[in-house]
């Protein structure tokens, strides 16, 4: 990715990030850089460094209000204070992410799997759209509204629909408790098998993960203590495993969500599937020497990291193949690989927002079908 344009603005204040905006004809908004693949375009970029901080909390109505640069992991130990937290389990937090660049990539953690993602907790934004002007969208409390709710469209929008300025998320408690098991599985079918059943039983998992490198299953649980020690004896009196220390499944944890599994500089692609893909992109994977796989979400995402980059044109034809999309957050690999599909709608909020083409285009190759 080399020869893109260095040029970087860095506004200080909401009415600096307008004029920035409007200063040049064609921009990219950034912040910390922990997922590089999807800014990795020849434009003059924005920082969003200088805009951070908690500009409204009220812990009653379970809501905040922050700028888009504000690291998640100073809002993630605001939340805890006051016994609160994201529940989505947002990714690279440690390594810095921001509140921006967490909505704009549209990623969540494992916590996906029964709270929702990112776009379940957004309530509204206020942001610089492709003329410049600062727009505001959604609300800052939880209700009911008429209307397209726009704020979600910037969820995975990757910047191409305006500069995010300030987010508005919803919050819930924190559990009392946590309790982790690694449930036993012979092979990657097996794995499977429990991730299926385990998503419909009365025990309401708040995480089922597939890590790398194993195919056991790891299988979390959130309640007061007491319970959760009854609803581990039951768990594991149907799927034999084991229960980890909370020391242990705190450091699990934290491993898969930073990434820290897999290189830093090997290209790492977010995948988009259903549980009965699991399978059949493991194999996949295993035929690339080198490459690992964290299936996350009870099988509804996997995030694959390649050795190399040399490995990209035949991952890339293996998710074509199983007709599944493939998103590149870093390394030297192209953006999208896999088939996409990109809605109707998207190309007119695209138009609605930024009519004149000032962020670039959110648009994705078109691929042969497979026969």
């Amino acid at each position: 990715m080399a020869g893109l344009t260095t040029t970087i603005l860095q506004p200080a204040s909401f009415a600096e990030l307008a004029d920035a905006v409007r200063a040049v004809p064609r921009v990219l908004a950034v912040g910390a850089g922990t997922k590089p693949r999807l800014s990795a375009v020849d434009t003059v970029k924005l920082s969003t460094a200088g805009l951070r901080g908690i500009s409204e909390y009220d812990p009653s109505e379970f809501t905040f209000t922050a700028a888009a640069g504000t690291p998640v992991r100073e809002i993630a130990a605001a939340l805890a204070e006051r016994g609160q937290y994201l529940p989505f389990d947002p990714v690279l937090v440690e390594a810095g992410a921001t509140l921006g660049g967490t909505v704009a990539a549209g990623l969540s953690g494992p916590g996906r799997f029964r709270f929702g993602g990112v776009r379940d907790f957004i309530l509204g934004v206020r942001f610089v759209d492709g003329a410049g002007r600062l727009l505001r969208l959604g609300g800052k409390v939880v209700k009911n509204a008429a209307g397209f709710d726009l704020p979600k469209f910037f969820v995975g929008s990757l910047g191409r629909f305006g500069v995010l300025a300030e987010i508005t998320f919803k919050v819930f408690p924190r559990p009392a408790a946590t309790r982790t098991l690694r449930l036993d599985a012979a092979t990657l079918d097996d794995a499977v098998l429990i991730l299926t059943a385990a998503a419909l039983t009365r025990f309401e998992f708040d995480a089922l993960d597939l890590p790398p490198g194993e195919t056991g299953v790891l299988a979390r649980m959130a309640a007061p203590t007491a319970a959760l020690d009854a609803l581990s004896r039951e768990v594991l009196a149907r799927w034999p495993g084991a229960m980890l220390s909370d020391d242990d499944a705190q450091r699990t944890w934290t491993e898969l969500r930073e990434f820290r599994w897999c290189a830093a500089t090997a290209p790492l692609v977010k995948v988009a599937l259903a549980p009965a893909k699991v399978s059949p992109l493991g194999l996949a994977v295993q035929a690339l020497a080198g490459a690992r796989m964290h299936v996350s979400a009870g099988g509804n995402v996997a995030f694959v990291a390649l050795a190399d980059a040399a490995q990209a044109p035949s991952f890339d034809a293996q998710l074509r193949q199983l007709a599944l999309p493939g998103m590149t957050l870093r390394g030297d690999a192209p953006l999208w690989l896999g088939t996409h599909t990109q809605p109707a709608i998207t190309a007119a909020v695209k138009a609605a927002l930024d009519p004149v083409g000032r962020f670039p285009e959110l648009s994705v190759p078109s691929v042969p079908s497979v026969p």
